[in-house]
């Protein structure tokens, strides 16, 4: 089946240009040009992606992002033509999975798109043997069903915020370098940049710890890494 992605841009000409080159690589693309447009849209059919720009008119992307992550943990590729820390950490920190920098190459955001869309659905295809729900203090982590609880409430988490859950869930007190984390979660190589890693690791400790300022789950080791210390 083919994946349906709704792509949110206001410049036309990329809109033209994005939408024929992944419908070239088998891609299903409804377009929007504004945020209005896109949450419409959005809200009315099924998609397995979402892109989005930051800057456009009626409604900007990241208030988008903020309105769809109350509703839907759909996987959020966002572009910008401004290449900041700040600019990342907000769309990140609202819930995007992935960030693009204007200009960028159509290789490059199909391979994104594409590692995107992977991640999200290996975690809803049907397996023949479930794992065990993993408990870990007053967390439960169910790594098949893409669930999480606190307290027997379930935690809204997006997919990365999961993937980091599980990753380390699955490896307690085993400490991981930032390295590692990136190539494990992002599969790509690592580059120094510590900003999506440092704004994942925020968000997920906000929502599983009871105070994310002194985490008792997740510790940081300063200058090497991160663990999921179990006692």
């Amino acid at each position: 089946m083919q994946s349906h992605i709704l792509l949110v841009e206001d410049d036309q000409s990329i809109q033209e240009m994005v939408e024929s080159y992944l419908t070239k690589e088998g891609f299903v693309v409804t377009t929007a040009s504004d945020g209005e447009e896109g949450l419409t849209k959005f809200m009315q059919g099924s998609f397995d992606l979402l892109i989005l720009d930051i800057m456009m008119p009626k409604i900007d992307g990241l208030e988008v992002v903020r309105i769809i992550r109350e509703r839907s943990a759909i996987p959020i590729l966002m572009m910008s033509a401004k290449d900041t820390d700040v600019d990342k950490a907000i769309g990140l920190g609202l819930g995007a999975d992935d960030y693009i920098c204007k200009p960028f190459s159509m290789i490059e955001l199909c391979a994104r798109v594409k590692a995107g869309i992977r991640r999200s659905t290996k975690y809803s295809a049907p397996q023949q043997q479930q794992d065990d729900i993993i408990q870990i203090g007053n967390l439960k982590i169910d790594p098949i069903n893409f669930t999480a609880w606190k307290k027997d409430e379930v935690i809204k988490l997006t997919s990365k915020e999961f993937e980091l859950l599980k990753l380390f869930a699955k490896n307690r007190n085993r400490v991981f370098t930032k390295a590692q984390i990136y190539n494990l979660i992002w599969n790509e190589e690592y580059y120094g940049d510590e900003n999506v890693i440092n704004v994942h690791m925020r968000r997920l400790r906000e929502k599983i710890e009871d105070d994310p300022s002194n985490p008792q789950y997740i510790k940081t080791l300063w200058g090497i890494g991160y663990k999921l210390e179990v006692m």
